[in-house]
């Protein structure tokens, strides 16, 4: 185990070296004439923003790409290319997450405060929010356009911009203020949104770079597309039940889902499980932040057996994707998606 933490720790440093060369590029596009006022804003605007998460999505990339060569060893143009595709996702999450923040009003990401919310930043962060998709294709550009797969890249980026955007759209004309209707809260509209607005470039996003590098039509492979989407679904509801049940010392945030009068799985389940007077009380203190409505919720939870109903979930949604990842052709193809698997079965954060 010392060997594979070892290798993974490698990677990640390596990792974060294609971070700082990507980010003195950008710094110095030749495309725009820098100051120093504005070269340093991009740079302090990067730090904060970018390599700041868990760095999971772009690390899969070269994981995947690894697993598709089937063991051979990544020249170190792979391993830069590659690592630049990851750095990509991580500049859209970046993307993403600022402009997120401001719309959901919130107050800290990643245990500092939001971008918006930094001194002099206010609501320059939504230009900064522009400026960070701008970056991706110059990227791109720059490392890729004589590439065979430079267009098919292109494409895969835009599309999945436009559904996360969309997906984010529907979770936010669901949640309207003044316009709490619990009503509206269904299995199918709480997959729609978080198929379009996590999993399409949170898991489909990181295969697809790799398949495209490792010169694969993407075409040829839309039922990768369905198990990484399932994949997804299956993520966000552990952690819309993670939100709730979870250990806040292990997934280190409290769940503020019930406060948020969030489309979360587990208030779908309910409202499909409950007798009338029960649905009552759902009606009554869903969505309120007083500590005492929000126990009232989690009781109901427990009156429903909810952590049952989400065993039997799991379960079930992992011998789904397990059959379908073994009725793929390609050994290599299943050892991706195996692997993306095993990360994300029964975790506790």
């Amino acid at each position: 185990m010392a060997n594979q933490n070892g290798a993974t720790a490698d990677l990640k440093s390596t990792f974060l070296d294609v971070y700082s060369v990507l980010k003195s590029e950008l710094t110095n596009d030749p495309a725009f004439q820098f100051t120093d006022d504005s070269r340093q804003w991009v740079e302090r605007m990067l730090e904060y923003n970018v390599p700041g998460g868990k760095l999971n999505r772009g690390l899969s990339v070269i994981d995947s790409y690894k697993l598709l060569k089937e063991g051979k060893d990544l020249t170190e143009e792979e391993i830069f290319l590659a690592s630049t595709l990851g750095w990509c996702i991580e500049w859209l999450q970046a993307f993403f997450l600022v402009l997120d923040d401001i719309m959901d009003n919130s107050h800290t990401r990643r245990g500092q405060p939001c971008w918006f919310r930094v001194p002099k930043v206010g609501m320059i962060a939504v230009n900064d929010g522009v400026l960070l998709r701008n970056h991706i294709p110059r990227i791109l550009k720059k490392h890729f356009r004589q590439k065979p797969y430079y267009v098919d890249l292109l494409d895969l980026f835009n599309e999945v911009e436009f559904q996360t955007a969309s997906g984010q759209m529907i979770d936010l004309i669901t949640t309207l203020e003044g316009e709490k209707d619990l009503s509206k809260y269904t299995l199918p509209l709480h997959r729609r949104i978080v198929e379009y607005k996590t999993a399409y470039y949170s898991f489909y996003l990181p295969v697809a770079c790799a398949l495209l590098m490792a010169g694969e039509n993407l075409d040829e492979h839309i039922s990768v597309k369905d198990i990484l989407v399932e994949m997804g679904i299956y993520f966000q509801v552990q952690d819309d039940y993670l939100d709730c049940f979870g250990d806040p010392k292990k997934i280190g945030k409290i769940g503020t889902d019930i406060e948020d009068f969030k489309c979360s799985w587990l208030v779908v389940k309910a409202l499909e499980n409950c007798n009338e007077e029960q649905k009552q009380v759902l009606y009554e203190h869903y969505g309120k932040e007083n500590p005492a409505n929000v126990e009232r919720v989690k009781a109901l939870y427990n009156d429903l057996n909810l952590q049952g109903v989400f065993e039997e979930f799991e379960s079930k949604s992992y011998e789904k994707l397990t059959t379908g990842i073994e009725a793929h052709p390609s050994k290599a193809v299943q050892a991706v998606l195996k692997s993306f698997l095993a990360k994300i079965y029964k975790r506790q954060k």
